[in-house]
């Protein structure tokens, strides 16, 4: 069932945004409950097509699905910011409002509703190909009395096209 969700929600956030990038992440998730279960992380984020650029500074709506081998599941649709300091190096931030699904009870982060953040830092090796190291903070932003947030640090792959 749990699948099943997670594919109806990919399809109805990813249909209609523009791809410009594709990125493949791989990380490793630091809940910060004491008894809960750390992971290690994969996600697929799209993101469109800039619809304001200024100077340097671009930004894009994007979609995320985030998984863990703890089987915890982040769907989520927002915005990215993308800075370029030069050609190659570039920065990312980017805020995802998304379901959060715990695949474990010890990995209940207090609400399904939860906020993804992330900065990351990233470096253009082609034109259609760049890594980056990104850290990004999951939580409920207060909204619930439980509160307990998770950290992952991912190397990300984006391949633009």
């Amino acid at each position: 069932m749990k699948f099943l969700a997670t594919f109806i929600s990919l399809t109805l956030f990813c249909t209609p945004i523009s791809a410009q990038q594709l990125i493949f992440g791989i990380g490793y998730s630091d809940f910060s409950e004491g008894s809960a279960l750390d992971a290690q992380s994969f996600s697929i984020e799209y993101v469109g097509k800039p619809f304001r650029e200024v100077g340097r500074l671009s930004v894009s709506l994007s979609a995320i699905a985030s998984f863990d081998d703890e089987d915890n599941t982040f769907v989520g649709v927002g915005i990215t910011n993308l800075y370029d300091f030069t050609d190659r190096w570039f920065a990312e931030l980017s805020l995802m409002p998304g379901v959060y699904l715990e695949g474990n009870p010890l990995n209940d982060l207090g609400n399904t509703l939860e906020f993804r953040s992330l900065l990351g830092l990233g470096f253009r090796v082609t034109e259609t190909s760049a890594i980056s190291l990104a850290f990004d903070h999951k939580s409920n932003a207060g909204i619930s009395t439980r509160n307990p947030g998770v950290n992952t640090l991912a190397l990300r792959y984006h391949y633009n096209f």
